[in-house]
C-alpha cells in the first residue's frame, strides 16, 4: 500500500567520480510503495546517482545527504545497504562461472537474513517464485549471467528481486538489450513483485516503452546533474513523442 511516508530523501546530493562533480544538488523525496522512473538522455548523471544510492567507493559523496527510512545513509557501505534493503540492477551484469543462479540467491538470502533456509527450504521458496513469474525451472541451474542473451541477464536480476524482496529497488536501465518479449515478461515481472510486496521502485530508463507494464507514480528527469522535471506517467509520454530538447 502506498503511503506519504517517505523512504528514500535525498537533500542536496553532490556526486564527485575522480574529481569530477557530475551529480549537483539533487533533491528527491521517495515514499513508500512507489515506483519512480528517473529519465534523462545519456550522460545526465541518472547511473551516477544510482550508483551513489548504493555506495559505491568510487562515486564519492562531496556534499549532502541520503536518508533511507529516517536513517543517513551517506557513511554505510554497500553490504550494509544491502543488508537494509536496498537493491541495485545493474546496466550490464557480471558473470560468474561456475555459479548457479540458485546457489547464488540462497547466499545472498542468507547473507541478508539473520535466519539462515537450508537448500531444501530455499529450493521450495526458489520453485515458488519462479512459478509466479512463469520461469523455467530449469533457469536456476545455469551460471549466473553465463552464455545469457540481455533479456535473459535481466529475468535472472528479477528472479533475484523476487527472492530477495528488497524494500527498495534500483533498477538501472532494466529494459536495455532485450527484445519485445522479454521486455514483456521483466515488466510484468516487475509489477507483480512490487505489487506482493509494496517493493518502492526507481526505474532509470531513455524510454518508456516499459513504464506500460508497471503502475507508475512518479517521473523525473535528470540533465546534467540535475532534476529539471517532475511529473505523472504522462512526461514520460511526452518526451517519448518530442525528446529531452523540446522539454
Amino acid at each position: 500500500m502506498k503511503t506519504t511516508k517517505p523512504l528514500l530523501d535525498i537533500k542536496n546530493l553532490h556526486v564527485a567520480v575522480e574529481g569530477k562533480e557530475i551529480v549537483k544538488n539533487v533533491n528527491l523525496t521517495i515514499n513508500e510503495g512507489e515506483v519512480a522512473v528517473l529519465m534523462g538522455p545519456n550522460g545526465s548523471g541518472k547511473s551516477t546517482l544510482s550508483f551513489a544510492l548504493m555506495g559505491h567507493p568510487k562515486y564519492q559523496i562531496t556534499k549532502g545527504t541520503i536518508s533511507y527510512k529516517g536513517e543517513d545513509l551517506t557513511k554505510c557501505s554497500p553490504t550494509e545497504r544491502a543488508k537494509k534493503g536496498i537493491f541495485l540492477s545493474f546496466q550490464h551484469p557480471s558473470e560468474i562461472s561456475g555459479v548457479t543462479i540458485a546457489n547464488f540467491l540462497r547466499t545472498a538470502v542468507n547473507a541478508r537474513h539473520q535466519e539462515k533456509m537450508n537448500p531444501l527450504e530455499f529450493r521450495k521458496v526458489l520453485k515458488e517464485k519462479m512459478k509466479e513469474l512463469h520461469f523455467d525451472e530449469q533457469f536456476a541451474n545455469r551460471y549466473v549471467n553465463e552464455g545469457f542473451s540481455g533479456g535473459e541477464k535481466k529475468k535472472a536480476e528479477m528472479l533475484q528481486l523476487a527472492v530477495l524482496q528488497p524494500t527498495l529497488a534500483i533498477l538501472d536501465e532494466t529494459d536495455s538489450g532485450t527484445d519485445v518479449d522479454a521486455l514483456k515478461v521483466i515488466g510484468n515481472a516487475i509489477k507483480t513483485i512490487q505489487q506482493q510486496t509494496n517493493m518502492t521502485v526507481i526505474i532509470i530508463t531513455h524510454y518508456n516503452r516499459i513504464l506500460q507494464y508497471v503502475d507508475v507514480d512518479k517521473v523525473y528527469v535528470m540533465e546534467q546533474g540535475q532534476i529539471i522535471r517532475s511529473g505523472d506517467v504522462t512526461l514520460a509520454h511526452e518526451i517519448e513523442r518530442t525528446g529531452y530538447k523540446n522539454n
